[in-house]
Parts: C-alpha cells; sequence; structure tokens
C-alpha cells in the first residue's frame, strides 16, 4: 500500500524534507501544500537579493518533483482533521494523509504600536520575512532616499546593509542598548555599530518606538524620547513568531511552538512538525542548518531508511551575511561565568574578538572583522576539540590549522572530518569524495552536497578546495 506523506509548508524546512524523502527508496506519495504562490526559496539570502548583489533566480531552491511527489503552490490549509486523517484546503478540498508534517514556519512579528495594523500595513511600512515582503522593500526603495529599519537584531541588520548599499540613508532604531543583543557583547556591539556607520547605517539605541504615522509622502517614527524619525520606508525587523495556529486548532500540544520529541512527532504520533513552527527540547530553533537536520531525520524514520534515527541538535554559528562586515557568533559567548576570557578590540579597524574557554574547549566566541583564524575557531567549537596553547593565535588571527599547531597553508592540512558547510554540515572529505566521484567543478561540488546553498558564505571555502583538489596531482586526505 502505497504510504501518504502530507507536508504542510513549502518553505525552507518543508522543501527540504521532500526532496530528502524523493531521494530515498519506498512506495510513497509526497503532497506539499505551500501558501505561498512561489517555489521554494532560500530564506537566508533575501537580505542579498535586497542588497542587489545577486536576482529572484538565485534565491530558487531545487524542489524535489517527478514520480510520487505531487506539489502545489499556493494552497493554504485551514484546518487538520485528525480523527479523519485529513488537512483541508482554502478552497474546501480535503487531502488524506498516513502521516502529516508541519513546516508552517514562523511569522513576522508587528509591534502593536499606534498607526500599524498587521492586517492593513501602509505601502511604506513592510515586515521584512518573505520574498514578496522583499518585493514591497525594493518596490519602496525605488527612488527612496532615505530608510528606517526598526529592529538591530541579524535580519534588521543585513536588511538595513541591504538598503545602505542601494544609496538609501538608512537608520536602525533598537530598544536595546547593544546591536544583537543574544549574540554580542556591549563591546562587539559597540564595534559593530561603528562598522555599519562607515557603510552609511546611522544607529539609535536604547530607544523603544512609540507611534508610526505613513501617508503617500513618508513614513514617521516616534520614539519614546519625545523624537521623530522621518524617512521614505520603514521596514519592520522586530523578531518572529512560530506559525502554530493549524496545531493548536487540532489541539496539538504548543507552547511557544509545536512541541515535538527526539523522532520529531508531535502529541499526535502520526503528525510531526519540523523547522521554525517547532520547538523540540524547550527550543525553537528559527536556524537554517537545525531545520534541515530535522528533514533529514524525519526522512530517515518515516522510510525505514533509519528507524532508529533521533534529531540532536547542533552548536550554532550564527554569522551576519552583510557585504563588507564578517562577524561569527557562537556558543555562550555574550555572557560571563567561569573560566577563562580573552578579548582583543580595535574598533578603528572594525577589528573585535572575544573568546570563552573552559576545561581547555571553547565554549563561546565572538570574532567581528577580519580574523583568518575564525574557520579554526568554528571548527574546534563545533566539534568540542582542545584549543591550542598559543590563545593568541585564535584571538588575534594567526591562522592555525584545525588540530591547532601548524598553520593551515592548504586544505591539504584540513582533516577530513572538518565541516565546511556548517548549513549541511558538509564535511571536507565530503567534498573530496565529491571530486572524486566526477564533480570537477564548483557547481558539480555544490549540485553533489548541498555545500554553499544555506547562508552561502561557506562558498570561498568549497571553491579553495576544489581549486587544490584540480591543482594537485594525487590527493591525501589527512584524517
Amino acid at each position: 500500500m502505497t504510504a501518504r506523506v502530507v507536508i504542510v509548508g513549502n518553505g525552507m524546512a518543508g522543501a527540504r524534507l521532500a526532496g530528502e524523502l524523493h531521494a530515498r527508496e519506498g512506495d510513497r506519495k509526497v503532497t506539499v501544500l505551500g501558501a505561498e504562490p512561489h517555489r521554494a526559496y532560500n530564506r537566508i539570502l533575501l537580505s542579498t537579493l535586497l542588497a542587489g548583489r545577486i536576482d529572484e533566480p538565485d534565491v530558487e531552491l531545487t524542489e524535489a518533483a517527478g514520480h510520487g511527489v505531487d506539489l502545489r503552490s499556493g494552497v493554504p490549509v485551514t484546518a487538520v482533521d485528525r480523527s479523519a486523517r485529513e488537512v483541508r484546503t482554502h478552497d474546501g478540498e480535503r487531502i488524506g494523509y498516513d502521516h502529516l508534517v508541519l513546516a508552517t514556519g514562523a511569522r513576522a512579528v508587528v509591534p502593536p504600536l499606534p498607526g500599524l495594523d498587521p492586517a492593513n500595513l501602509p505601502d511604506r511600512v513592510v515586515p521584512f520575512r518573505t520574498l514578496d515582503d522583499c518585493r514591497r522593500i525594493l518596490a519602496a526603495a525605488d527612488g527612496a532616499r532615505s530608510a528606517l529599519v526598526l529592529g538591530g537584531g541579524l535580519l534588521g541588520l543585513e536588511a538595513a546593509r541591504g538598503l545602505a548599499t542601494r544609496g538609501l540613508a538608512t537608520t536602525v532604531v533598537h530598544p536595546r542598548e547593544h546591536l544583537m543583543e543574544r549574540q554580542l557583547d556591549p563591546t562587539a556591539g559597540a564595534v559593530l555599530a561603528g562598522t555599519l556607520a562607515g557603510f552609511g547605517v546611522t544607529v539609535q539605541l536604547g530607544v523603544s518606538a512609540t507611534g508610526v504615522a505613513a501617508d503617500a509622502s513618508g513614513v514617521r517614527l516616534d520614539l519614546a524620547d519625545g523624537r521623530s524619525l522621518s524617512a521614505d520606508l520603514l521596514v519592520l525587523s522586530c523578531g518572529v513568531r512560530p506559525d502554530t495556529a493549524l496545531a493548536q486548532a487540532a489541539g496539538l500540544t504548543v507552547r511557544r511552538g509545536v512541541v515535538v520529541d527526539d523522532r520529531l512527532r508531535t502529541s499526535d504520533r502520526s503528525i510531526s512538525a519540523i523547522g521554525d513552527c517547532a520547538e523540540h527540547d524547550g527550543v525553537l530553533t528559527g536556524l537554517v542548518a537545525p531545520a534541515w537536520a530535522q528533514a533529514q531525520v524525519l526522512a530517515d524514520v518515516l522510510t525505514g531508511t533509519d528507524p532508529l534515527a533521533r534529531y540532536r541538535p547542533r552548536p550554532v554559528v550564527t554569522r551576519l551575511k552583510a557585504a563588507g562586515i564578517d562577524l561569527a557568533s557562537m556558543g555562550d559567548a555574550a555572557s560571563g561565568g567561569p573560566g577563562e576570557e580573552l578579548t582583543f578590540a580595535d574598533p578603528t579597524r572594525g577589528t573585535y574578538a572575544r573568546l570563552r574557554i573552559r576545561d581547555e574547549r571553547l565554549i563561546g566566541a565572538i570574532l567581528l572583522g577580519d580574523n583568518p583564524a575564525v574557520g579554526t575557531v568554528i571548527q574546534l567549537f563545533d566539534r568540542g576539540q582542545p584549543v591550542p596553547s598559543d590563545r593568541r593565535a585564535l584571538l588575534l588571527g594567526r591562522a592555525l590549522g584545525a588540530a591547532g599547531a601548524t598553520p593551515a597553508a592548504s586544505p591539504a592540512l584540513m582533516p577530513d572530518a572538518a565541516t565546511v558547510c556548517q548549513c549541511n554540515t558538509v564535511s571536507k572529505g565530503a567534498l573530496v569524495r565529491s571530486w572524486r566521484s566526477g564533480a570537477r567543478t564548483v557547481d558539480a561540488v555544490v549540485a553533489a552536497t548541498r555545500a554553499g546553498t544555506g547562508c552561502g558564505g561557506c562558498r570561498d571555502a568549497v571553491s579553495g578546495i576544489v581549486d587544490w583538489l584540480s591543482q594537485a596531482e594525487s590527493v591525501e586526505v589527512t584524517r
């Protein structure tokens, strides 16, 4: 009997799951129902699209298609009937399932400010979350001279940098005392603010918005300190909230997100949830790497490829994807506590580094600016390896090998197990194996391994490894 798997959501998590299921053997029918009318796209590249560095086709994801996959875009699901094991679409169609997967993602938060109606936002006020949002921002930015961004988190800063790249005088308004307070400490936030100022982005910190007024001539943002800021465009980047409406209406257990276990099952064993809408062990993901890892685990479980597969979160590394700004933050870097701590700051050059070490292991790091050791630091953190005795090499950027002993002058010195692509957990060894199997160009290696298809931050590293492989007469992979 053909198993019926219905995936609600054709975002990055849902599309990846469909692809994982399609790639595995077995008799099943996969139906993907996406509320957005587009092909699946890479949401984390929207800031790059906003900056004009890529075009819309460049953000599209390769979708599973062909035998056994029924992909429907622009088809919102309005209800889940658990007793009948059916979902109901906006036009009344009922689609049966043997297993249902909720990949409904998250929605942008519209702050409860006078002048903002989430159901009817002014044309010049746009959240930054979806491809349609990006299109609206670009339309409003066409001919505009200035922009305001409400929210100084990761996405807000990427939006601000993108708008500044287009020549708009851009101001970020953030209610906290420093930027990216979840990932950075105050010193790093101050250095980042200085770097942004050099790119034409002004930052207003420690002040909340109290109201918005918008008309055909522009937008006014009123602040708690009595000031008002005016611009041609206001971008809202005030966080996201998991889209749990379907799950709640169906009676599933929901806290902040849809609660799932290690096998990604909800309180109904015939329903799973992955991605931004899922809450595992009290934690929401919000990033692409965990969502794609969940898709792989769930595909293994559903197809019987590995019935014992379990989702185990990996250490999270946050990268700011903004032209001219190199930032990596990982682990418990922004707070204090027991252990060893090293810092270095050079605000004039936009450089800051902070390492937190406990029991000879790196438990957190912030690296801002040009630091050749960033790859090594990420590897040490990701793999839990002992840090080198010469801490200064990591702090000040003298590049080391992943073992922390010798300079990494060539990819030949990088261990086979070293993770090159954090988003897809692709190791150097996997890149080498794909090259040896016939993938002799960067695009071919990317297609074979998926390296570089997430945030794109590892693309240069992938290119370097492919160049090394193509020049080497024989490849010796160190372990």
